[in-house]
């Protein structure tokens, strides 16, 4: 586990740094609304609002905005992963497969309970030097607790090599 992560999970719960991050680096999500609303090293749960700047014409939250939730609930896993460590790791989004069951007319709550994936394939990368990749499940549900939508969002992980120190 990267002795990091517990930093970043801390950051992110932090409603001021968590929207400075998102405004910075993330502009869509932020004026979506997107929310943490619970985090640690193995899950993750966003919150997108059903709002003026995440609606469609159907009176529903636009799948965009859904999609969004679901990657932010697994990407968020992966970030803490690869924070602050020694070695860089370049993750990516290379597939997103979902399916939708029921309208999007609350507040949406996706969450993603694959953290322990993310770690083990992290330290793979780094160990091995070989590429890694992570399907990662978020399943998003309504107010009520109805199944909303459900997102698998693949992931590469492929560490970096260490450039040599030009200054010895």
């Amino acid at each position: 586990m990267n002795p990091n992560a517990a930093a970043f999970i801390k950051m992110m719960k932090s409603p001021v740094k968590f929207r400075i991050f998102l405004l910075s680096k993330l502009p869509s999500a932020y004026f979506a609304g997107l929310r943490v609303k619970e985090a640690d090293e193995r899950k993750c749960k966003i919150a997108v609002p059903y709002k003026w700047m995440s609606k469609n014409p159907f009176r529903s939250t636009y799948f965009a905005c859904l999609s969004m939730a679901a990657e932010m609930s697994t990407g968020a896993l992966a970030m803490a992963q690869l924070y602050k460590l020694d070695t860089p790791v370049s993750m990516l989004v290379v597939k997103v497969d979902s399916e939708y069951f029921k309208k999007a007319t609350g507040t949406t709550y996706f969450v993603c309970s694959d953290g322990e994936l993310f770690q083990t394939a992290v330290e793979e990368t780094i160990r091995t030097g070989e590429p890694r990749t992570v399907k990662a499940k978020s399943i998003g549900r309504n107010t009520a607790g109805d199944v909303v939508a459900e997102f698998h969002i693949t992931w590469s992980f492929k560490a970096k090599k260490k450039e040599p120190n030009k200054n010895q």
